[in-house]
């Protein structure tokens, strides 16, 4: 082989290869993020709108992420909202590697020997609630060795390292915990007690009311939860979308 000569342009499987990791690194950056606006991941990514469109493109050819209006919070601002991407369930899918199925046989096999129906949510509920008690230290530990006003944002790098891509942003009096992934998401579906007891754990952890008013199970981009600002006794919130 020589290696004198050099083509003027790459290899056609280098080209697709740099297309794949670019698009990869895309979808990652959605993922982490929630729902992004071209503008966005351009920023992020250091690429221009236009190329970030391409990818988006066949991104959504893909059914890897899919185009949205972008959700308000509060009052709407005047003009057309912006278009967001966000993860699709075949998207989720090529990050996720929970066994999803064996989840929720499990948890099938567990409301059914408490004898189905209510006892058989109780028992589903019982064990969501033994989960995260049983994970409690690690989470326990970072939000309490941090001041009261960092207590959110130690909760979300806790939630990070395991996997939840966890930030927080301000909110009209207080703040909103944004989970941009969850490895459980397909299994709370079909079992939303598991959304339940991670939002009791919250609030437990957080000695406040907190209120959930997103989550990926529901079909929404982020799992976005509201921790005010003034810290009252703590008393579980009903996990699942905004009631208002």
């Amino acid at each position: 082989m020589k290696y004198g000569v050099s083509s003027a342009e790459p290899p056609q499987e280098e080209l697709a290869t740099g297309e794949r990791s670019t698009r990869n690194r895309i979808a990652r950056s959605v993922l982490d993020h929630g729902p992004s606006t071209a503008a966005d991941l351009a920023k992020r990514l250091g690429l221009t709108q236009a190329a970030v469109r391409r990818h988006l493109d066949s991104l959504v050819a893909e059914n890897v992420v899919e185009p949205r209006e972008q959700r308000v919070y509060g009052t709407r601002s005047r003009g057309r909202p912006a278009k967001v991407f966000a993860l699709t369930d075949c998207g989720r899918d090529a990050f996720d590697q929970s066994y999803d199925k064996l989840a929720a046989d499990a948890l099938h096999w567990i409301a059914q020997a408490a004898g189905g129906g209510e006892k058989g949510e109780a028992a589903v509920a019982a064990f969501a609630r033994a989960r995260f008690a049983a994970q409690a230290g690690a989470y326990r530990e970072a939000v309490e060795s941090a001041a009261p006003e960092d207590r959110t944002e130690a909760l979300a790098r806790a939630l990070s390292a395991d996997g939840y891509a966890a930030t927080t942003r301000n909110a009209p009096v207080g703040e909103q915990l944004c989970q941009h992934h969850c490895p459980v998401a397909h299994v709370a579906e079909q079992y939303p007690q598991l959304c339940e007891a991670e939002t009791e754990f919250f609030s437990e952890l957080l000695g406040t009311h907190v209120q959930r008013l997103a989550t990926i199970a529901h079909g929404d981009g982020v799992c976005t939860t509201f921790i005010p600002k003034t810290t009252n006794s703590a008393s579980a919130s009903t996990a699942g979308r905004n009631p208002a």
